[in-house]
């Protein structure tokens, strides 16, 4: 290789001999120069994504820790897992006063279909209809707390629960039907620019309501999107996951918690700040794990399982919540149904009344975790409004920290209060409600403690 004497004294070159000149020493000035700017991969402003090794490493090192925790509870207190005992909690004595709680629910749609075909024919005035539906609809959320006030004896925690939350479904349908099917009157009343005395009737039946009421959605609209078939397969897939996944929430509780619960001797309202402390940490994980397996449980599998069989096609029941990097995202991705209705029935309406979208926000979050209070309040007969403050907590956090936690610290903060939030507040009203409970013949199972704790 020789490079031009021109060069090598100091001398201008044509461009054609710079341009060879370059490509001779092109590899040396790769040796040469080795170094540039910058950042070190763990740094946050290297946006290096790729940590697949690492979290391999954390669910093997996370594995490891959580058998050895398993075994160390085994051996202290043996083999706990009764599925039997679990279903006798669930439904007390007899499940026949949940059972008679639940078919009476269905008085209260056949009203609104009712009030509904009134209207259609012209028998009823909207005015007249509205009030009689927001009517039914008080005595649809009156009714089973009532019921279950009064018959606190006869109903079991977990009928109370089921009820409830049967109810709650079952209201926040029928206020969709109801409204959507103004809005379809209001529709075909104007669609040809003139006002109709008397609105064009409607094919909708009693049939159609039902699977509306059936269908996994809080949305009501006449025509829902449809797969052409039952996939045999999918039902058999969602019906292996929930037996699994039952299983394991029942192991959980009987194999981890309820051993936690048993060594308790105070109520959290009664226990020291530094007792109190160590149960909630002691709590924490068995929660989160509880928390997650509801989700699928619920969300995914039970969910897949409903629409298959009703051949319902939008499956869309929860977004990527766990990539959310703020507590608003996580809470609107974590139940895509209920934040539909949400959306259509509450957010847009206080938008149209002239409030911010801040304003609305800050209303609905008030709403909905005043709703949830109520409803483990009832179930439980206790009201220590400990899952209210905790989501009023989140909410203050939320507007506090938006700014300063973003991206994977956004994330971080959001899995910390998923760990530390409403679930460890509802396992509390549990704990509580187990110790007021407790006696020789309560629990899932006598729980030996380990030695030194007797």
């Amino acid at each position: 290789m020789s490079v031009p004497k021109a060069y090598l004294r100091g001398q201008s070159l044509s461009q054609s001999e710079e341009e060879y000149t370059d490509s001779l020493l092109e590899p040396y000035m790769e040796m040469i120069c080795c170094h540039s700017v910058q950042d070190s991969l763990l740094s946050s402003n290297s946006r290096f994504t790729n940590y697949r090794g690492i979290l391999n490493w954390i669910v093997i090192l996370l594995t490891l820790t959580y058998a050895h925790l398993f075994l160390e509870n085994f051996i202290q207190h043996g083999f706990l897992i009764d599925l039997k005992k679990a279903v006798e909690l669930l439904i007390g004595d007899s499940y026949w006063p949940h059972l008679y709680l639940i078919l009476a629910a269905n008085v209260f749609p056949i009203v609104s279909m009712i009030l509904e075909k009134s209207q259609e024919k012209g028998t009823l005035s909207s005015s007249l209809a509205y009030w009689l539906h927001m009517g039914n609809l008080v005595l649809l959320a009156v009714f089973p707390a009532s019921i279950i006030l009064h018959y606190e004896t006869s109903l079991s925690t977990g009928g109370a629960l089921l009820s409830l939350f049967t109810y709650t479904i079952l209201w926040l349908k029928l206020y969709s039907y109801q409204q959507v099917s103004g809005w379809y009157r209001q529709m075909e009343c104007t669609k040809d620019g003139t006002k109709h005395v008397i609105p064009q009737e409607s094919d909708t039946t009693l049939c159609d309501l039902y699977y509306f009421l059936l269908a996994p959605t809080l949305c009501y609209q006449r025509d829902f999107p449809q797969t052409p078939r039952v996939r045999i397969n999918v039902v058999l897939q969602s019906t292996v996951e929930m037996v699994i996944l039952t299983q394991l929430i029942v192991g959980i509780m009987q194999q981890w918690i309820d051993p936690i619960f048993q060594r308790s001797k105070k109520t959290f309202v009664d226990m020291e700040i530094a007792a109190r402390i160590e149960h909630l940490v002691e709590l924490a994980t068995p929660t989160h794990f509880l928390w997650l397996m509801f989700f699928f449980l619920f969300s995914h599998s039970y969910l897949n399982f409903i629409a298959e069989l009703l051949r319902f096609g939008d499956r869309h029941f929860y977004g990527d919540w766990w990539n959310a990097d703020t507590l608003g995202s996580l809470w609107r991705n974590w139940n895509v149904p209920f934040q539909r209705w949400i959306q259509r029935h509450l957010y847009e309406p206080f938008l149209k009344r002239k409030f911010s979208e801040k304003q609305a926000d800050i209303l609905i979050f008030i709403v909905v975790s005043g709703l949830l209070e109520c409803n483990i309040a009832l179930a439980l007969q206790r009201c220590n409004l400990w899952l209210f403050l905790n989501m009023m907590f989140q909410l203050f956090l939320a507007f506090l920290l938006e700014r300063f936690f973003v991206g994977n610290y956004g994330n971080g903060l959001v899995w910390l209060c998923l760990l530390l939030g409403p679930p460890l507040a509802l396992t509390t009203y549990y704990h509580d409600h187990y110790m007021s409970q407790r006696g020789p013949s309560y629990g899932l199972q006598s729980v030996p403690l380990p030695q030194g704790e007797h």
